[in-house]
């Protein structure tokens, strides 16, 4: 008996010990705090910082063109049927006869070969190999803006995301409230309506009333479990694991933009998207350079040494070894190409002219669209500010409705419909609050305040 108590323990600890293996990871984050853990883990990050990666190793591939390259070959051969060469037979001691068959003489390798052979070349000038280096760092400097895109972009989708969770927390506080006042006034009608003050379409009014308002909480939290997923999501954390928001939305300041967009008139050159332009228009200069480049000699250094067997008997194939070496120069000038090499430096001249149009609609385009998030912004944040009144109000008609009703002045009627007005301001506020958080982020990003 006790060996089973023993062995049942032991058991029992290992589930146990699996079970909390298998439970999922719980996270208390702010939402500095998620923004953190998104560019660690978001995939648009994590591959954008492998491209500054891929960069660097492109830099290095670039400049190994320009450093000594060397090659080593070994061949070797047995002429199985050594070729011949084919002519008058010179050896008969007689005059030729044009009209004589032609014979075979021997010719050729000697049957067997082993070769060995080392080869060296050493760039000494090319214009492309000089434009090349100088390219390969704005590359690098392209991926590390574009780093810096993605990790703006995934802040912004993260701060949105994190902001749907808090303001759908907050609406289902507002329908718990409005759900236990409501219980309590329904309460009280049933038991007027026991005592015949009331009729019974007043308790049935009620009844529909606080259904729909339970429904609706249900639709709200089910809601706020899926937004609170696509913030995992937007975070790059795995959907099971647990995600508590530590933020208040007491805490965000809304208002803290208003009067500053106006100050800053050269936002737009902080903006990433006008840089990563900049950048294009360079990386085009350079491939205009590049493209004169080819205009240019290029010159090389080459060197090589090598050894040959030969042997028309194999077993005496490597008794004697017969070296070689060399070493020279070889200068490449470009004389005529058929216009191609003029073609394509036009070509990269119109580039380099597209680019920068590009660059000044952008511009325009980055002023525009940081007036129209501004106006939003503000036309949100007043709508919010009105929102807030009108729930103040629909709360005192409420108040003073059901004064009224209790005390024989007023009708159910009145009553219902306030408690229909104050759930609509809610969801208005709600609407409102969510809006301008949102106008806020978006302003913010258009003002290249999330940098």
């Amino acid at each position: 008996m006790k060996h089973i108590l023993l062995i049942t323990s032991f058991v029992c600890t290992l589930a146990l010990t699996g079970f909390a293996q298998q439970a999922p990871a719980s996270h208390s984050f702010s939402l500095a705090d998620c923004i953190r853990y998104a560019y660690e883990h978001q995939d648009s990050v994590k591959n954008a910082a492998l491209d500054v990666q891929s960069a660097d190793y492109k830099i290095k591939e670039t400049i190994g063109t320009g450093l000594p390259q060397v090659n080593g070959s070994i061949t070797f051969q047995d002429y199985v049927k050594p070729p011949v060469s084919v002519g008058p037979n010179f050896l008969s001691g007689g005059p030729i006869d044009p009209k004589a068959r032609l014979v075979t003489f021997p010719f050729g390798p000697i049957k067997y070969n082993n070769t060995y052979s080392l080869q060296a070349t050493q760039l000494l000038f090319s214009g492309t190999f000089i434009v090349g280096l100088q390219a390969v760092k704005t590359f690098k400097e392209l991926s590390q803006r574009s780093l810096l895109r993605s990790k703006i972009e995934t802040n912004a989708n993260v701060t949105k995301a994190y902001y749907q969770v808090l303001v759908s927390g907050e609406q289902v506080k507002l329908l718990d409230a409005n759900i236990a006042q409501l219980k309590q006034q329904f309460d009280q009608t049933i038991q007027r309506n026991k005592q015949g003050f009331v009729e019974k379409i007043d308790v049935d009014r009620l009844d529909v009333q606080y259904n729909n308002l339970v429904t609706n909480r249900e639709n709200v939290v089910r809601s706020l479990t899926l937004y609170s997923q696509m913030l995992k999501f937007q975070m790059g954390m795995p959907v099971e694991e647990e995600l508590v928001l530590t933020d208040k939305l007491a805490d965000i300041k809304i208002d803290e933009q208003v009067g500053q967009n106006t100050v800053d008139t050269s936002f737009y050159r902080n903006r990433i998207e006008y840089k990563l332009l900049e950048t294009n228009i360079t990386l085009n200069e350079l491939d205009v350079k590049s493209r004169k480049a080819e205009f240019l000699p290029t010159l090389a250094f080459n060197a090589g040494i090598g050894g040959v067997f030969q042997e028309n008997q194999a077993k005496y194939l490597y008794d004697n070894i017969y070296y070689n070496s060399y070493i020279g120069l070889s200068l490449n000038i470009p004389i005529f190409s058929g216009g191609q090499r003029m073609a394509r430096l036009r070509q990269t001249q119109i580039n380099v002219l597209k680019a920068k149009n590009d660059l000044n609609n952008a511009q325009n385009g980055f002023k525009l669209q940081a007036n129209v998030a501004n106006i939003t912004y503000l036309n949100s944040l007043q709508s919010l500010n009105n929102q807030k009144r009108s729930r103040a109000l629909a709360q005192e008609v409420l108040r003073v409705a059901k004064i009224k009703y209790e005390q024989g002045v007023g009708s159910s009627v009145e009553v219902t419909q306030a408690q229909t007005e104050l759930e609509n301001a809610d969801n208005q506020y709600i609407q409102a609050l969510y809006t301008v958080l949102i106008s806020k982020v978006d302003a913010d990003k258009a003002y290249a305040r999330l940098n």
